[in-house]
């Protein structure tokens, strides 16, 4: 992975070179360049900044030395001062630029930023850099440009937030951490901050290690380890784990342990929104109507829908959403709904699995699940008749089911 940042000051940046990101570098698997702004700006005094058009107080970092420093990044030229390096002509980094009004930096979102070959960060200061530079990228020079915010605070300058993210996205590079196992059991990794930890010696200080954590039992650890994390969560960011999504906690098995269930957290909200879009389509074909929720949602739709809603995904090994289904309390009723898979996971059970899953978290009051499909969703209907499911009854679940669709129900069995 290439990194290059965009700074007045470049010695903020120095961190970059200890510990792993350094190690890393040297090992050849991250190749980060840091740049002073200052050699594109041509006057004798070097000036980056000037006061703001509609006054105010404070300055504004100048277009055009920003201008000139993403045009050497970007130009292959040779004997540029920041020359591409990439065999692709026509690769492009992605622009990052930190500040307090831009898109929420998560655990996610760095693993999305780790997939990347070659991000490119955009120190701020001052007030802010002209708005116009964002448009020049984007319009003049094709980069996607990304507006990251660490936190709802506001800093000096970019530097402070690039060492974070930096070190957060480089960390989740193959090879940068040696046991990548770690990588997995970590704040954030599931949606869920980590559990306590502890070492030896077993008794210190009047202060016991937990007796499950001794035993051996992995399973029994497991469970209690998940308990914590759930408890700690509540406990300091309750935000990333709706009440709603309490219920149905323990984790089930999928093809014998290659793909596990677990409930959905805030985080999931982008990756639901693409994977739902992406399944909708054969029902807006089937049925010849694009006006259907899944498909006309938004982030902050299905962001709150996470709060109403009982819900629960799957991923893949490699951390990709691939499939996900939701269930509330309607009435005497179980609704679920939004079951559905990436299209390179279907035919091998997991559906059938999420559908038991959402049914098994019915609570005691509900007599009935129910769902709604197209009504010329033809797969769909055979499969939820193969399921248990039939047509409703007018008016059994008290629901109000979209034109064309068709509401289908099935006993809930106790044991």
């Amino acid at each position: 992975m290439r990194i290059d940042v965009l700074t007045i000051f470049p010695q903020y940046l120095a961190p970059l070179e200890l510990s792993l990101i350094g190690k890393a570098q040297r090992d050849g698997l991250l190749d980060v360049r840091v740049h002073d702004l200052r050699e594109f700006a041509h006057d004798r005094h070097r000036t980056v900044d000037d006061t703001p058009y509609g006054g105010g107080a404070g300055m504004v970092m100048k277009p055009e030395p920003w201008a000139a420093a993403l045009d050497a990044l970007v130009a292959p030229a040779k004997g540029s001062a920041v020359a591409v390096a990439s065999a692709s002509a026509s690769a492009t980094p992605l622009l990052i630029v930190p500040g307090p009004a831009g898109r929420p930096f998560t655990q996610a979102f760095a693993a999305e930023l780790a997939t990347r070959p070659w991000l490119a960060f955009a120190c701020g200061r001052y007030e802010g850099i002209d708005e116009r530079v964002y448009e020049y990228a984007a319009d003049d020079l094709g980069l996607r440009v990304e507006v990251v915010s660490l936190g709802d605070y506001v800093l000096n300058g970019g530097e402070v937030a690039v060492l974070a993210m930096v070190e957060a996205i480089a960390r989740l590079v193959p090879g940068v951490v040696g046991n990548a196992e770690s990588l997995v059991e970590e704040s954030h990794s599931d949606g869920l901050l980590e559990y306590p930890v502890y070492t030896k010696p077993a008794s210190w200080r009047g202060r016991d290690v937990p007796p499950v954590l001794l035993g051996g039992d992995h399973g029994r650890i497991a469970a209690w380890r998940r308990e914590r994390s759930i408890e700690r969560t509540v406990a300091r960011r309750p935000d990333l784990l709706p009440a709603a999504a309490l219920t149905g906690l323990p984790s089930d098995d999928v093809e014998g342990g290659a793909l596990r269930i677990t409930t959905a957290v805030p985080a999931d909200a982008a990756e639901l929104l693409v994977l739902q879009r992406c399944c909708w389509l054969a029902e807006v074909r089937d049925n010849g109507d694009w006006d259907i929720p899944p498909v006309t949602e938004e982030l902050d739709d299905v962001r709150r829908d996470l709060s109403q809603w009982s819900q629960w995904v799957v991923r893949d090994p490699s951390g990709r959403l691939v499939g996900g289904v939701r269930a509330r309390l309607h009435g005497n009723g179980w609704e679920i709904g939004r079951l559905m898979l990436a299209p390179d996971v279907r035919g091998r059970g997991l559906g059938k699995a999420l559908l038991e899953h959402a049914e098994a978290a019915a609570p005691a009051s509900a007599d009935i699940a129910y769902l709604i499909t197209g009504q010329a969703s033809a797969a769909n209907l055979r499969r939820y008749k193969r399921a248990g499911y039939r047509p409703a009854r007018p008016g059994e679940t008290g629901s109000d089911p979209f034109r064309g669709t068709v509401e289908l129900v099935k006993p809930l069995r106790r044991a």
